[in-house]
Order: C-alpha cells, then sequence, then structure tokens
C-alpha cells in the first residue's frame, strides 16, 4: 500500500511523464477497425454521390453531356482541392478528429439536399428524353438547390477523406507500420468506392435515385458514429498554432536581413530550444539563412526568441527549405490528374454510346464501369503489399522509395491513355460504318468492356503513385505539417481535375471534337492529346526526382530493411 502510495504521489508530481505514460497507451492497431470503418463509410458515400453524377445531370436535370461532365469535374476538383484548407485547420487550430467529425455532418447535410433534389418533383425539370432538342432546362431554383447540395458535400467530404489518412498514420510509430497504414487506407478507400459503383450505382438506376442517394447518406453517417465511438482509443497531436506563420517569418526575416553578411559559427544563429547542439543552416536556398541570423536585440539572455518576425530558428529555415524541395515534385503531380479527370468523365460519355448488356436481361450502368479502375487499384495494392514490396527488399536488401513507386505509377496511366484512344478510335470506325454519327443517341455495337483495359492499367498505376505520393510527403514533411502533407497531394488532384476541364474547355472551343453527341466528334484524338502531355510529364517527372536528395525516405526504408 505504502509503495503504491508513492507511486501515485510521484505521478502527481511529475504530470509530463505521466501525459507521455498516457499518450504511449493510445493509438497503433486497436484504433485501425474504427478509422478504415470510416474511410469505408465516406467513401461509400463519395462514391454514390459522384460515380453517377453524369448520368443523374443528364437523366434528371436535361443537362447536355459535356457540359455535366465538366460539373462532374468541378465537383472532384473541390473534394480534392479544399483538403488543404481542412488540413490547415486541423494542423494549426482543432486537430484532425474534430475537423473528420464536423466535414462529416456538414457533407451529410449536402447529401440530404441531393436526395431531396431527387425524391421531390418540383425540385427537378420536366423528365425527357436524353439529348431531344424539346427538353426543358432546370429552373434558377432548381440548379440553386441542386448546386448547394453539391458545394456542401464536396466540402464536407474533402475535410474528412483526406484528413482521416494523417490521423490514421499519427497512431503509429513505426514508419514501416505507417506504410501498411497507407497502403490499407487506399485499399479500403477504393474498395468501398468499388461497391458504391456496382451496388449504389445500380440501385440509383434500377430503383431509384432516391434510395441510391440515401444509402450513400446512411453509409456517411455510419461511418462518423463508427469514428466518434473509438475516440477513447486515438492518441490525438494538439495543435500548435498555425505552421504556416512560422513559413512566413522565414521569408519576411530573410528580407529584412538581407543586407547583413552570413556568419560560419554556429553560435551566431538562433538554435531549436529544443535541441541541445548547434547546428549551422545549409547551403541550399543560402539567402534564407540570414532569418536565422541572430542580432542585437533579437532574444532574450536565456536564448528565447524576442522579435519573432526579425529572427527564426535553424529549423524552422530547414523547413522551410525542404517544403521548397518538394515543390517540384508536386509539380509533376499537377499534370497526372488530368488524365484522370478527361478519363472519369469522358469514359461515362462513352459508355452510353457502347453497348451494356450482359447477356438478354442486364444493362451494365454507365455510371458502373469505372468499377474496374478501383478493382484493379485494390487487387494491386494487395499484390504489392503481400507479394512484390517483400521480394523486392529481399533480394535488393532495400526497400522501394515512395518516389520509385510514382514513377511507375506515372507510366502506366500514361500506357492507359494511349489505350484507351486505340478503343475509342475502333468505336468511332464502327459509327461510321452504321451510319449513327447522324443520329442522336445512338449506340454502338460495341461492348462497353472494350474499355476495361484501359481502365485495369489505370488501376495499377493507381495502386503505384497514390499510396506512393502520400508516403512520400507524410514522411518528407516537418512534424508541424503532418495533416498538411497528405492534403497536397489531394490538392494537385484538385488542381489536376480543374486543369482537365480547362482541357475540354479548350478544345471544344477550338476543335470540333467534342460535340454533345460523341459519335460526330474525335474524342481519341482529346486522348491522344492527354498521353503526350502525360509522355511529357514523365519525362519532367524522371528529371525532378533524380535531382531530389531525400530528408528521411532512405533512413526509413533502410530501417524497414533492417527490422526484417
Amino acid at each position: 500500500m505504502d509503495n503504491r502510495k508513492a507511486e501515485n504521489s510521484a505521478e502527481r508530481q511529475d504530470p509530463e511523464s505521466n501525459s507521455s505514460s498516457s499518450r504511449s497507451k493510445k493509438g497503433s492497431w486497436i484504433t485501425f477497425p474504427f478509422i478504415m470503418a470510416t474511410v469505408v463509410g465516406t467513401s461509400l458515400a463519395f462514391g454514390g454521390l459522384t460515380s453517377n453524377l453524369i448520368v443523374y445531370l443528364i437523366q434528371e436535370f436535361n443537362i447536355k453531356s459535356i457540359s455535366a461532365a465538366e460539373i462532374f469535374n468541378v465537383v472532384n476538383g473541390c473534394i480534392t482541392i479544399f483538403p488543404i484548407a481542412g488540413a490547415i485547420v486541423a494542423d494549426s487550430f482543432l486537430g484532425c478528429y474534430s475537423v473528420i467529425w464536423i466535414s462529416s455532418l456538414i457533407s451529410s447535410l449536402g447529401m440530404l439536399i441531393i436526395v431531396m433534389t431527387a425524391a421531390l418533383n418540383k425540385l427537378r425539370p420536366p423528365q425527357c428524353e436524353n439529348g431531344s432538342s424539346l427538353c426543358i432546362s432546370p429552373s434558377g431554383v432548381q440548379l440553386a438547390v441542386l448546386y448547394i447540395g453539391l458545394a456542401l458535400a464536396s466540402l464536407g467530404m474533402a475535410g474528412s477523406r483526406f484528413t482521416i489518412g494523417p490521423m490514421g498514420a499519427n497512431q503509429f510509430d513505426k514508419p514501416k507500420h505507417q506504410e501498411i497504414f497507407f497502403n490499407w487506407y487506399i485499399f479500403a478507400m477504393y474498395t468501398a468506392t468499388a461497391i458504391s459503383l456496382t451496388v449504389i450505382v445500380y440501385i440509383e438506376n434500377s430503383v431509384s435515385w432516391a434510395w441510391g442517394f440515401g444509402i450513400s447518406v446512411a453509409a456517411n453517417i455510419v461511418g462518423l458514429a463508427l469514428f466518434l465511438v473509438g475516440r477513447g482509443f486515438y492518441r490525438q497531436l494538439k495543435p500548435q498554432g498555425s505552421p504556416f506563420t512560422g513559413l512566413a517569418r522565414v521569408v519576411i526575416a530573410a528580407t529584412r536581413k538581407r543586407n547583413l553578411l552570413l556568419s560560419q559559427n554556429t553560435e551566431d544563429y538562433c538554435q531549436d530550444p529544443e535541441t541541445t547542439t548547434f547546428v549551422m543552416p545549409t547551403k541550399f536556398f543560402k539567402f534564407l539563412n540570414h532569418a536565422a541570423l541572430k542580432t542585437e536585440g533579437d532574444t532574450d539572455l536565456d536564448g528565447s526568441i524576442k522579435k519573432p518576425w526579425k529572427v527564426c530558428t535553424v529549423k524552422e529555415v530547414e523547413d522551410f527549405k525542404s517544403l521548397s524541395k518538394m515543390l517540384p515534385i508536386w509539380s509533376t503531380a499537377l499534370l497526372v490528374s488530368p488524365p484522370l479527370a478527361v478519363q472519369l468523365s469522358m469514359t461515362v460519355i462513352q459508355a452510353l454510346a457502347m453497348d451494356r448488356h450482359v447477356g438478354a436481361h442486364f444493362k451494365t450502368p454507365a455510371g458502373s464501369v469505372q468499377v474496374f479502375i478501383f478493382l484493379s487499384t485494390c487487387m494491386t495494392i494487395f499484390f504489392l503489399d503481400r507479394f512484390l514490396f517483400p521480394m523486392w527488399e529481399k533480394f535488393m536488401h532495400r526497400a522501394i522509395t515512395p518516389l520509385q513507386r510514382v514513377g511507375i505509377g506515372h507510366l502506366f496511366d500514361v500506357l492507359s491513355m494511349a489505350v484507351l484512344a486505340l478503343v475509342e478510335a475502333k468505336r468511332l470506325k464502327l459509327a461510321r460504318m452504321h451510319h449513327l454519327q447522324d443520329q442522336d443517341n445512338s449506340v454502338v455495337p460495341m461492348s462497353v468492356f472494350w474499355l476495361v483495359p484501359s481502365f485495369a492499367l489505370a488501376g495499377i498505376g493507381e495502386a503505384f503513385h497514390f499510396p506512393g505520393h502520400i508516403l512520400f510527403y507524410y514522411q518528407e514533411f516537418p512534424v508541424s505539417l503532418k495533416s498538411t502533407s497528405t492534403a497536397v497531394v489531394a490538392l494537385s488532384i484538385g488542381i489536376g481535375f480543374n486543369l482537365g476541364n480547362g482541357l475540354i474547355n479548350a478544345v471544344k472551343k477550338t476543335t470540333e471534337w467534342l460535340p454533345d453527341n460523341i459519335n460526330r466528334g474525335r474524342l481519341d484524338n482529346v486522348y491522344w492529346l492527354v498521353t503526350i502531355l502525360g509522355g511529357l510529364n514523365f519525362c519532367y517527372f524522371l528529371l525532378c526526382s533524380s535531382m531530389y536528395k531525400y530528408q528521411n525516405v532512405e533512413k526509413v526504408t533502410d530501417d524497414a530493411v533492417n527490422e526484417q
């Protein structure tokens, strides 16, 4: 009894030790089921909303096919651009946990509005034949309600889908476990999306849109509930204030001291108070070293910073430099997403103009054909995680690096678009042979499953470069920006979707390749254009990656091999 009292007394006297002990008890694999359940719920909701959105806009809102594809790209662009805002809020103020549950509530509200547009006839224009000149366009009020629902759903999904990635990785200490988590995070995300592309899309097309969207809302709410249930197990990193303020301070302090001569003595630079050794700033972007150069009045006698906008620590300067080094790599991701945007939007329109029958009685929904991308991604991730990567480490005595994964993914994406262009050229040839180019809503006698090889290649590419990108940024970003690290991947995808929209608009204005009846156009030329851009971007990536020097990944991969 006396010993127990002494232990309790010691714990009360050392709250920092007690806090550290309680922190160590949280996290790890016990959180995995709750986080994966949340990923599945949000992904089911995402797939149920976006995968069949083009068909919904065409059939229920009488919107022309190319315009519907552009709206689809805007929605996907928003879902992948807004995560950067959620990550900033998570890193700076609320933390990942709060951002995720608040965002899930917002997305549920937006999707409930979408359910209302499907359930209430007054919120939709009168139905008509697809492409008919007698179709009545939606009113301003109907479009306003639709767009408000899409905006809220996009904003909410953006805040939850990608923020949960870094939160899940934060539950693990070992980089190898973080890599495994990201593999299964993507696997769960894509598997759930594949289910929504088949089951939910079938319900939307064959039962009712209201039921399909309603199931998506229910999945989102169930995912949120399971996420909240696991609260007591999560390791939650407390936000330390905006890290972007520190980045801005580096630029301003360096600019203010640009005329001072840099010193060769470590004592002349402001050091991180948590470090016990003095370090010199690196020579990369040498100009920024001025920000850490101490002058009279910058610091107090104990070494703490007195004027934060006039001097920064060496660590803050080096964090800024590490982000700058990654910008060229990040820029290569901008041109990976336009092919994805064009493929996801235009192949739905392609599928509407192809034979989708399976047997005599079943007709594949146009929005479901992309399920082969997600199935291919899931199967490839499983194969890579269980077989290929362990074999690589065994025979090469070194783990494959994230950038190597990204490069392989880029190559498969280019091949996918080339195959898609060849398939579309064959489809257009058949359309001309059967004189279908002058008939609206005509279906070419060519099976929609001709698209599967391209989708399979795209899925393999996703399995390589998507987890590779996320892992690369998570391991290379400064600790204070872990949530933002994965959001920048989403940001590049979002910008890519908008670039894809810009490409579609440019093609529409300057060529005759994309009329509303694609049998009259040359969609294959659009695919070839995207293939060429992807090939040039692949060469650019090889140049940037060959010049990049890892901050942490080489150590991580060596440690991973040594653990085995």
